[in-house]
């Protein structure tokens, strides 16, 4: 086997980050940069899909020279990334078609109302798990063929190429030769058949994509292709891995038995549970997604639970309000004060997700009064990323029957010690963090190595994972209840704001 070390590229929402492991599963070289956001009307997210590839590069060039390593010592390259959001280029010169929409647009809102009323929403869900929402992908694919004149066309004579971020990235790494996705990644469009294992006809019928435009479907843990030396610093490596970032994190913390959870803390939270190779239905709210799949083996499931905004909310009172410089003031300002004082910030900033799925709520702050300062808004953020969990957490349970004994988190959002702590104490639960807390690179690098035979087993991988901090639940369960109860209180203020919005404007 050639090369020492697996280089993983984690393409996320606001930053891509690269990571460099040996053998050991140490990480030599770490590097990350952000990229523009960009937001043309309230409610649509955009990227610039070449950004996204310029900015990659250069991460993973300085990520190498970190490493003080060269292309040519590398034994594989994963990829994982940001899920949902979407790429259409033409397949001759490579040029994206029109800017990426991002996971958290919700442009396609009306649309998926009408697809409801029509009453497909168990016909989407008995094939894809999904619900009917416009954070997958599919109403996405359709919004752009109604409004990029010629597309259609273009994509009915083969010259037009869809992908996900993880697709986009594999076309640029092999130079163009390589058009596919991962089971994970696909299981997440709203158009593939997660039973059967295939794009499903139906689904895009309703949706109008032309099957023209679709990747290949593979493993996660596969030998997709080998790098382009002409774009990728001029060695062939084999890109190996590939998995959406939530079922890379689950992954990467080692959570290869059924019943095993963990909550990824970014710009949104999600937390996922391994349901092994059976496929749970949700009654809950949830999502039933694919996992994983690796080589030959049977896929991998697991109930999800989608939540858009949690450190997306910090980064709001930063750039948004300005009463903070950087997120890390939140911890001290939280600690600052005894309590929340009856003050809930709902971060509904695109809607909700799971497991109330509302497009229509809208971020609310409820029980401010002129004794309130930046610290309770500080520290209200912080709590609703625990509250959103709790209620992710809980339909698990409720959908499983399962009980989540202990609770392994990891992100950024991991270093708040505040947040750990009330995240545990909330849940009644144990919050592990482990040593390696950006599992989603992790997570899609042992999956290259698994397909390269760099690692022998998910056995071996089991094994590496340690546990840094261990957060025990502090509160008594009468407090965690009242607090959570003014929490769900809070939520149904939130709720359809948008649409009494609308309601109002039409009726005047």
């Amino acid at each position: 086997m050639a090369g020492d070390y697996v280089l993983a590229i984690d393409q996320g929402t606001t930053g891509t980050t690269v990571m460099v492991l040996n053998h050991d599963s140490v990480v030599i070289g770490e590097m990350y940069s952000e990229f523009e956001q960009h937001y043309p009307r309230p409610g649509w997210v955009e990227h610039d899909a070449n950004e996204i590839w310029d900015v990659s590069m250069q991460v993973v060039e300085d990520a190498l020279n970190e490493a003080g390593v060269s292309a040519g010592d590398l034994a594989a390259v994963s990829v994982t990334n940001q899920r949902e959001t979407i790429v259409l280029w033409d397949r001759e010169t490579g040029e994206p078609v029109h800017n990426a929409i991002v996971w958290q647009d919700r442009r396609t809102a009306e649309f998926c109302d009408e697809l409801m009323e029509r009453g497909l929403e168990d016909t989407f869900r008995n094939k894809t798990g999904l619900v009917i929402d416009p954070y997958f992908s599919g109403t996405k694919v359709r919004w752009m063929f109604e409004n990029v004149e010629g597309l259609r066309e273009r994509a009915q004579n083969g010259e037009i190429a869809f992908g996900t971020i993880d697709s986009w990235m594999v076309w640029n790494l092999t130079g163009g030769k390589v058009h596919i996705t991962d089971y994970s990644n696909a299981s997440r469009t709203l158009i593939y058949n997660i039973y059967d294992l295939k794009w499903d006809e139906e689904l895009l019928e309703i949706l109008e994509v032309p099957k023209e435009v679709l990747p290949e479907v593979k493993p996660s843990s596969y030998v997709f292709g080998e790098t382009d030396p002409d774009s990728f610093f001029e060695a062939a490596v084999p890109v190996a891995g590939i998995a959406g970032d939530q079922q890379a994190a689950l992954f990467g913390q080692a959570c290869y038995e059924p019943g095993l959870a963990k909550n990824t803390y970014g710009t949104g939270s999600f937390v996922l549970m391994n349901t092994g190779t059976e496929a749970v239905p949700s009654n809950e709210g949830l999502l039933t997604t694919i996992a994983w799949g690796i080589g030959d083996e049977p896929v991998v499931y697991a109930l999800e639970g989608a939540i858009f905004i949690t450190g997306a909310a910090v980064q709001w009172l930063r750039d948004g309000l300005e009463i903070i410089e950087d997120a890390a003031e939140t911890e001290e300002l939280a600690k600052s004060i005894d309590s929340n004082d009856g003050v809930y910030f709902v971060p509904a900033l695109v809607g909700l997700g799971a497991p109330h799925w509302d497009s229509y709520a809208r971020g609310t702050i409820v029980g401010i009064t002129r004794g309130n300062t930046r610290a309770h808004l500080a520290r209200a953020a912080l709590e609703s990323m625990a509250y959103q969990t709790r209620d992710v957490v809980r339909a698990m349970e409720r959908d499983s029957g399962i009980e989540v004994k202990e609770f392994r988190a990891d992100g950024g959002a991991v270093a708040n010690t505040f947040l750990m702590q009330f995240q545990a104490d909330i849940l009644g639960v144990s919050v592990e963090v482990p040593e390696i807390v950006e599992t989603t690179a992790v997570g899609s690098a042992y999956m290259a190595g698994l397909a390269t035979g760099f690692w022998e087993s998910k056995e071996e991988l089991a094994e590496k994972w340690s546990l840094q901090r261990r957060y025990d639940p502090e509160m008594g369960e009468e407090e965690r209840e009242r607090l959570h109860q003014l929490w769900l209180k809070a939520v149904e203020r939130a709720k359809g704001w948008e649409r009494e919005e609308q309601e109002a404007a039409e009726q005047a």
